[in-house]
Parts: C-alpha cells; sequence; structure tokens
C-alpha cells in the first residue's frame, strides 16, 4: 500500500512538473511567436491572432488531459482503478489528444508560412512531432480504455457467478 501510494505521488509531481514548462511558454514564448509572425507578414496582421489563438488553444486539451491524468491517479489511490470512473478518465485523455492534434493540424499552415519566410524548416518539423505525439498518447489512452473496460467486464462477470 506504501509503495503504491509513493509512485501515485511521484506521478502526480511528473503530471504536475508538465504543466509548469506549458504555463511558461504560454505565458512568455507564444507572444513572441505572434509578434514574430506578424513582423514577418506586415500585411497579414491578422496572423499575430491566429497563432495566438491556435497555440492557446492547444493548451487547453493538454491541460484538461493532465488534469484527467491527475484523477486516475487519485482513483489508483482509492483502490478504484477498475472502475467506469477510471475509463472514463482515459476516454477524455484521449479526445483531449485528438482534439490538440487537430488543432495543430489546423494550425499548420501558420507553422509553414512562418518556417518559410523565416527559412527555418525545424517549425514545421516541431509541429508535426506535436501531431505526431498527441496522436501516440491517443492510441494509447484507446487501448488502455479498452483494456480496462474488458477487465471491469470480466471482473463484474465473476462477481455475479460466485
Amino acid at each position: 500500500m506504501k509503495r503504491k501510494q509513493t509512485s501515485t505521488i511521484f506521478l502526480r509531481l511528473v503530471v504536475f512538473l508538465m504543466g509548469i514548462p506549458v504555463l511558461a511558454l504560454c505565458i512568455f514564448w507564444v507572444p513572441e511567436i505572434a509578434n514574430f509572425a506578424a513582423e514577418l507578414y506586415p500585411d497579414r496582421a491578422y496572423l499575430k491572432y491566429l497563432v495566438l489563438i491556435d497555440l492557446y488553444a492547444t493548451a487547453i486539451p493538454f491541460y484538461l488531459a493532465l488534469y484527467q491524468a491527475f484523477k486516475l491517479l487519485s482513483y489508483i489511490d482509492k483502490n478504484k482503478a477498475f472502475s467506469e470512473l477510471s475509463v472514463r478518465a482515459l476516454k477524455k485523455i484521449k479526445y483531449c489528444a485528438i482534439t490538440f492534434s487537430i488543432l495543430y493540424v489546423l494550425g499548420m499552415p501558420l507553422f509553414y508560412l512562418i518556417a518559410e519566410m523565416d527559412d527555418a524548416p525545424g517549425i514545421i518539423l516541431i509541429g508535426m512531432v506535436m501531431i505526431f505525439a498527441s496522436m501516440v498518447i491517443a492510441v494509447f489512452a484507446a487501448v488502455l480504455q479498452k483494456l480496462l473496460q474488458e477487465a471491469i467486464d470480466i471482473k463484474s462477470e465473476n462477481d455475479l457467478t460466485v
């Protein structure tokens, strides 16, 4: 019991620490990127707002997924890991990852415009890595969701037969 709580405390700390750099990026780096896009294309001043909207919009599903991961860890602490609550948390994480990926796909033309004008193809690569990573998380959450649902079904069948 003590070892499990220690591991979930460590994982909660990791989840919390994952949010700090993204918050710092949202506060300090995203406005700089938006201003940079506006400087590159002065005739398209609306790009600044599109970049801001897209990058800040991607932070929303990221933080929602972190919150669901935090809830999932609390279910594990309460010995409710094999419950519908855990399945719902994994489902929400999956949807957050898919939304994150879609928002980056929609923002790829903006990344392309910035990369083309600044001659920095790494910007496109960063966007593609974000899309790929979020889709991997979505698939992983879907697989875990399905396995957990099957385990719950088997558990409920065993409870009914005993």
